[in-house]
């Protein structure tokens, strides 16, 4: 028999989610796409939504996570700072490391 274990990792700061799996995939869609709008589709959210989750990380991180220009002929846009990209990158390497441990730990029942 072949088993799994599943799990899920977010930070918290003060009671509030600062990241988890789904504002890291937000984030990295801002990067990619240069627009919160853009992201949002992308990722089949409510630009509403999504704004919602980078307002929540903004108000939850130490510094600003996004830049964001307003709109107008040129349209407006959004950009992560070298913050939010450090931030990112300590996420995923926090969540890497959970996984290589629990893989690890699964092999304790499977010598069962």
């Amino acid at each position: 028999m072949s088993y799994k274990i599943k799990s899920r990792i977010w930070i918290e700061a003060e009671n509030h989610v600062l990241l988890g799996e789904g504002r890291v995939q937000l984030l990295k869609a801002i990067e990619t796409e240069g627009s919160l709008s853009k992201a949002a589709k992308t990722l089949g959210l409510s630009y509403k939504k999504a704004w919602g989750l980078i307002d929540s990380v903004n108000k939850s991180a130490k510094k600003p996570v996004t830049i964001n220009s307003t709109g107008g002929k040129g349209g407006g846009g959004a950009e992560l700072t070298d913050y939010g990209k450090k931030l990112i990158s300590v996420f995923d390497e926090i969540n890497q490391n959970c996984w290589n441990f629990l893989d690890e730990q699964l092999i304790k029942l499977e010598e069962l």
